[in-house]
This record gives structure tokens, C-alpha cells and sequence, in this order.
């Protein structure tokens, strides 16, 4: 069987595509859904996304002044947040390979006034522009299942973080309870592209973002290959009974 290396196709939801064509339907998806995605998600999580990464971000135990880069940042939920955790002194640097998410980013922010020290730069995860060991921290929330090579990102986040330096993995999972993990995917299937249907009038990217949580590593999957791409000491935390984790892992 070949490896992942090897393979020429991915998953882009349940489809098999090449794998130079996924970035491409990825960033349609985020391109149709943009406007209207900060809305989708309250609806969506009916609001527990906010604690989701709440949480996420006391787990990175941020100091004033220190660097974050926040990968496939979306509207920038998450930046806001960092910001102001790493105050005038620190830095985020907001990133999305997604022109028009990072576009509706920025402008939440600037209606946000959070702005005096947020960078924003387009990026491919798997191939990040930035100097070697330069972030204290690297957070990733709810985007690194639509990223192709997820082994690769993650070596590229590695190499872009300082010694001691970690990384935060905000993201899906699966439910560890049977009878929950039925009934989300009832939810999961039955409502939420129905939701896409009439909020953002369009379903198939809905469809796709569940495909897409379903064919991503569970929570021990994820870990191996974090240890994969070089982090050490890595753990996970089940939120709502592992519908999402929080991997954390460190570069030594």
C-alpha cells in the first residue's frame, strides 16, 4: 500500500481528488462562505466554538510580548483574542491561504479597533514565508483538516517556532460515546448543510465541511503524526466528549 507520501490523490470531503487540485476546491469553499461564516458557526456549534477557543487559548499560556502566528486564521476569532493576550509589546501574525477570508478578517478587526498589533500575510500552511525558530507560538484553530499534507504543515510550523516554543491544534474530532457520535452524525448530516442551504445558499460546501470532520485523524491519529512532524510531549484535551480536541505538542 503506498504511504501518504506516495499517494497521488487526497480526500477532498468523501471524493478522491489530485492532490494539486485540493487547495484550489478548499479556497472556493472558504470563497463562497466567507461573508457569512462567523454567523454559520454560532448556528453551527449554537455558540460553543467561543468556548472552544477560550479554551485553546489558555492552554498556550501566552505571556505580553510574546510572537504568535495564527495559522488559517478565517475571520480572525482566534487573532482577536491572541492579541490581546500578547498586548502592545507582542505580536500576531494572522495568516490564511484564503484571500477573501483573510480580506473579511481584516475588516472585522479593524471594526474590532484590534489592529495596533495584528500582521496579516497569505500563506500556504504547508509552506509558511517566515524565518526559522522566530514564534513562541503557533495555534492552528478549525483549519488544518482542509490543508492537504497535514505532516507537512505541521514540519512547517515546527521549524518556524522557537526551541520551546508549541504548538496549539484547535480542531473536530470524534466522539469518544457511541450513542453521541450517532447523534452527531444525525446533526451533523441532516441539519447543518440544510443550514448552509438557507443561510449562505449553498449546501454543497456545507456538505463538504462535514465530509471534511469526518475524514480527519481522530485524536491518537493526530498525536502520531504531531510526534511525526517533531513535536515532543504532546497531549490532547477532548472537548464535549472529543466532538473537538486541542492537541498540544512542543519543539525542543
Amino acid at each position: 500500500m503506498p504511504s501518504d507520501f506516495e499517494r497521488k490523490t487526497t480526500h477532498f470531503g468523501y471524493r478522491e481528488v489530485p492532490k494539486n487540485e485540493k487547495a484550489a476546491l478548499v479556497a472556493e469553499v472558504f470563497r463562497s462562505v466567507a461573508p457569512k461564516y462567523d454567523l454559520m458557526n454560532d448556528l453551527m456549534s449554537l455558540g460553543m466554538h467561543r468556548l472552544w477557543k477560550r479554551f485553546a487559548i489558555e492552554q498556550a499560556a501566552l505571556r505580553p510580548g510574546d510572537q504568535v502566528l495564527d495559522v488559517a486564521s478565517g475571520t480572525g476569532d482566534l487573532a482577536k483574542a491572541l492579541a490581546r493576550v500578547v498586548g502592545s509589546k507582542g505580536r500576531v501574525v494572522m495568516t490564511d491561504i484564503n484571500e477573501a477570508m483573510l480580506q473579511v478578517g481584516r475588516e472585522r478587526l479593524e471594526d474590532a479597533g484590534v489592529m495596533g498589533n495584528i500582521d496579516f500575510i497569505q500563506a500556504d500552511a504547508e509552506n509558511l514565508p517566515f524565518v526559522d525558530h522566530y514564534f513562541d507560538c503557533v495555534t492552528i484553530a478549525f483549519g488544518l483538516r482542509n490543508v492537504t499534507d497535514k505532516v507537512t504543515a505541521m514540519k512547517s510550523m515546527h521549524r518556524v517556532l522557537k526551541p520551546g516554543g508549541k504548538l496549539l491544534i484547535l480542531e473536530f474530532s470524534h466522539p469518544q460515546t457511541p450513542l453521541l457520535n450517532k447523534l452527531y452524525d444525525l446533526y451533523s448530516f441532516n441539519i447543518i448543510p440544510r443550514l448552509g442551504a438557507l443561510v449562505t445558499n449553498d449546501r454543497d460546501s456545507y456538505q463538504y465541511l462535514v465530509e471534511s470532520i469526518r475524514m480527519h485523524p481522530n485524536q491518537d491519529a493526530l498525536k502520531a503524526m504531531m510526534h511525526e512532524a517533531g513535536f515532543e510531549d504532546v497531549e490532547y484535551y477532548n472537548l464535549c466528549d472529543g466532538i473537538v480536541a486541542v492537541h498540544k505538542g512542543y519543539k525542543y
